[in-house]
């Protein structure tokens, strides 16, 4: 299920989502949004609405101290929080030590951020990354309207999530998009 979207643009990063729930061949188009701000961050989930939930609501984001660059901080502090929230609120899952949680994408200061099931953080080498069974379709329509002078990020990423609604049974609208800058 899911497409989550990010992109960054002229310093600012956005992050959109679609709005299906999806178990087996059922899907249900839900009102609490995939995609949304908390504090200076923005998030996007993919794996499980529980997940979410938690980042949204139980997350307790660390202080960024001013010695750390924005990657180390992700990489240390506010991975080991995100740990932490997960497994407290029940949802991670250790598996013969191995602790994993899921896949959500982070805007912070201007990046976009990866973090994945195993708690890496990954940084795109390009401006754009997705999550989520529509990833691939999107990220290619991020690919090609890269070069489109004449549209808005925000239409890039709607775009996006129309093309992976279009050609992926786990995606549907409506799309929620935010920004670091403020909610579309």
């Amino acid at each position: 299920m899911t497409c989550i979207v990010g992109l960054v643009d002229d310093g600012k990063v956005y992050i959109g989502g679609d709005s299906a729930g999806v178990a087996g061949l059922s899907l249900t188009i839900r009102a609490d949004e995939k995609a949304f701000r908390k504090g200076e961050f923005i998030m996007g989930f993919t794996s499980s609405f529980r997940m979410g939930q938690l980042l949204r609501y139980k997350l307790d984001i660390p202080y960024h101290k001013p010695e750390l660059d924005t990657y180390e901080y992700m990489v240390t502090e506010f991975v080991e929080a995100v740990r932490r929230c997960l497994k407290d609120g029940g949802y991670s899952r250790n598996d013969s030590g191995e602790e994993s949680g899921g896949t959500f994408l982070v805007g912070y200061r201007g990046e976009l951020f990866m973090i994945e099931n195993d708690f890496q953080v990954g940084r795109p080498a390009a401006v754009y990354d997705a999550v989520g069974c529509g990833s691939e379709i999107a990220k290619g329509s991020l690919f090609s309207s890269g070069r489109l002078t004449d549209l808005s990020p925000v239409e890039r990423i709607r775009d996006a999530l129309r093309a992976a609604e279009q050609f992926s049974a786990g995606v549907r609208g409506p799309f929620v998009i935010v920004s670091t800058d403020c909610n579309e």
